[in-house]
């Protein structure tokens, strides 16, 4: 066993027994390089990456490969969930040098960590001949490996913090869309060719976006039919731009949540995601089920359902919600970070299966309709299929005890290796997730869940104002939180008010976003990824644009304007509308990867809508204004309740009952109309232009 023995991260462990020298990152690692004088050798991975094991079996368990590996350098391996600062910087290096990136990621680095050469996955003898070939240049030709790295370093610290500009506007907004349009897959849903990530963060945008567009058509909204004349482009956009592309957006998510929902890349028996799909149509997925992934796909579907009633997006959005409770949920209440693509060696072994399998569990009869039912057509070699449901079953009882029973039969297989972390910022997209799914469909349990995983997050995660980023086993590990872990946490611990009515909530966001604006303002109106008192790295990592999950900027500038219409903060506010400045300068090429961008500035114009519900939280008529407002599709609305008198959301001050019923204040802005005290009459006044 080598010094990985006692990480915490399990993919660091996974490394443990192997025959490298490897070292975590830390001032010990680069003292060492110090005082032999060699170079650094940094693998970037993580527990669920099926490359990374391949490359760890081929080269890492491999003698002679580890014993270049031990001669010339000292080997570092960085769990990039762990560490996203550290795997940022050096990401932004490989891709820099090689045009590309990905993971495993293998960085040759000087003893002051400055990268002079980079790739990703190296086969094993081309690997040996490049640690052969980068030891020689160390030791003959060390000054020029040296420039490298300084001029590599000097143009990455050149780069200029992002351009950023005004608030979008409507008009904006509907140049996004139009953007995606252009690249939208009419045919199969999602955007672009193969591979195809579910584009959750797209999806929330194209929704709220719709959503908008409906309350531009009603009457008295501006360009609608019947409405006054409208005044100035911003009212044209409202009434034209936003309303003639509402439809084609809402199109656009309905479409691809469809298709994803009856592809390969949805597990049709057991729920959840798996992390992208290899083809263009959903079939072929890449095996490992990310929690984040998960967690921004169900509270898409449960918008989804919510704004349309689809049988499909209640379907899924359930399953993905129980899946998560049975297979992602630890010990402590927490979530854990990832399923592994592999089992027994083999990328899928877990879920696929041959007609001769699927007739084994079922007899003759049930089983030809099952192998005609899921498509079980021979995708893979070996003649193995991933299931899909191209169409729902007309005899919903049998199906249910098909897939029962092929369910049954598949957990007697050999499980895929789950990395159990909980991660602050994924378990905040949970906790998000599960609350809204839980009141929206009467489920107290996801409800509790996503308490249970807040108060741990609380409890252990938590150090003063400051947060950690991960923890194990009911113990924190030992590195700080970045920008998205408060941002998401958040967002989460906001929305779990909203649904509970918990202030304790409210007030732990507060004080997270407290820290986001005084340790993580960049000076120009956007975010560091980092704290001012992080540790400090070659490049200090500021990303704008969203990758698998929100950035941390969209994700912060989500919170900020959320905490804003709770409180009429200006600060927030404020803060929120010019972290998304920049985004009005990626709509028109780059929509796609400022999702939760446009998401939050859909939101920001919108207003958003704010809801102030007083009553007592036992009384039914309480609740019901309560659901009605948490039915509301207004983007970014947020909602406030508690009894008469509560003084602790500043949005429920001076707000009481009316006639000695429970009453909701619909606001924008904290500008109030009359209040309401039945569920029809709080829709109208949500539904109002």
């Amino acid at each position: 066993m080598n010094r990985l023995k006692d990480a915490t991260s399990p993919y660091l462990q996974q490394h443990a027994s192997n025959p490298v020298d490897w070292f975590e990152w830390g001032p010990t690692a680069f003292a060492e390089a110090v005082r032999r004088d060699v170079p650094l050798l940094i693998s970037v991975g993580y527990s669920a990456c099926h490359w990374c094991h391949v490359m760890a079996h081929e080269s890492f368990e491999d003698e002679a490969t580890a014993r270049l590996m031990n001669e010339h350098f000292v080997n570092v391996k960085v769990d990039r969930e762990e560490r996203p600062d550290v795997d940022a910087v050096y990401m932004t290096a490989t891709q820099a040098m090689t045009g590309q990136g990905g993971w495993p990621m293998t960085v040759f680095a000087t003893p002051r960590g400055h990268p002079f050469y980079t790739g990703t996955y190296f086969p094993r003898p081309n690997f040996q001949r490049l640690l052969a070939g980068v030891a020689n240049a160390w030791t003959g030709d060390r000054a020029a490996v040296l420039e490298q790295g300084s001029k590599i370093v000097e143009a990455l610290n050149e780069q200029t913090a992002p351009p950023s500009g005004p608030l979008p506007t409507t008009a904006t907004l509907a140049q996004a869309v139009e953007s995606l349009r252009r690249s939208f897959d009419t045919e199969r849903g999602g955007f672009g060719g193969a591979p195809k990530f579910p584009p959750s963060m797209v999806l929330e945008f194209l929704l709220r976006y719709g959503a908008a567009g409906e309350r531009s058509r009603r009457p008295g909204a501006a360009g609608a039919p019947g409405a006054a004349p409208a005044h100035g482009e911003g009212a044209r956009a409202r009434g034209e731009d936003l309303g003639e592309s509402a439809g084609a957006a809402t199109a656009m998510a309905g479409r691809t949540l469809e298709a994803m929902a009856r592809g390969g890349i949805y597990d049709q028996l057991g729920g959840g995601f798996a992390r992208y799909s290899v083809d263009a149509g959903w079939v072929v997925p890449h095996f490992e089920k990310m929690l984040y992934d998960n967690a921004l796909l169900l509270r898409v579907y449960t918008h989804w359902w919510r704004a349309g009633g689809s049988v499909l997006a209640r379907r899924v959005a359930l399953e993905t919600a129980d899946w998560l409770l049975a297979e992602m949920r630890t010990p402590e209440g927490g979530f854990a970070s990832a399923l592994d693509a592999d089992s027994e060696g083999v990328e899928g072994r877990f879920y696929a299966w041959t007609p001769e399998e699927i007739h084994g569990v079922l007899g003759e009869e049930d089983g030809s309709w099952a192998v005609a039912l899921f498509e079980v057509t021979g995708t893979f070699e070996h003649g193995t299929s991933v299931l899909q449901l191209p169409s729902d079953p007309g005899d919903a009882e049998r199906f249910a005890r098909v897939r029962a029973a092929l369910l049954a039969a598949r957990s007697r297989r050999v499980r895929p290796g789950r990395d159990d972390k909980v991660v602050a910022a994924w378990n905040g997209l949970a906790v998000a997730a599960l609350a809204e799914t839980g009141a929206l469909f009467d489920r107290p349990d996801l409800v509790e869940a996503a308490r249970a995983a807040a108060v741990l997050l609380e409890e252990v995660h938590l150090d003063g104002d400051r947060l950690l980023r991960t923890s194990r086993d009911g113990r924190a590990g030992g590195n700080a939180g970045v920008l998205e872990d408060y941002a998401d946490l958040a967002e989460g611990l906001l929305t779990l008010y909203g649904v509970t009515g918990e202030t304790r909530w409210f007030h732990r966001a507060e004080s997270l976003l407290g820290t986001v604006l005084d340790r993580f303002a960049d000076g120009s109106g956007g975010f560091f990824d980092t704290a001012d008192d992080a540790e400090r790295l070659f490049q200090r990592p500021r990303e704008a644009t969203d990758n698998a999950t929100p950035s941390g900027r969209f994700a912060a500038a989500g919170a900020l304007l959320s905490y804003a219409a709770l409180t009429g903060s200006a600060r927030h506010r404020e803060a929120a509308e010019a972290a998304l400045g920049v985004v009005s300068a990626l709509a028109g090429k780059h929509a796609r990867f400022a999702g939760w961008g446009l998401a939050v500035a859909q939101a920001a114009v919108s207003g958003p809508a704010e809801v102030a519900i007083v009553g007592s939280p036992g009384d039914p008529a309480t609740s019901a204004l309560h659901r009605a407002a948490l039915m509301s599709t207004a983007p970014g609305l947020v909602v406030a309740f508690g009894e008469p008198g509560s003084a602790d959301v500043p949005l429920l001050e001076g707000r009481g009952l009316v006639e000695g019923a429970p009453a909701a204040y619909v606001c924008r802005g904290f500008a109030c109309r009359m209040p309401v005290t039945t569920p029809a009459a709080l829709r109208a006044e949500l539904a109002a232009p």
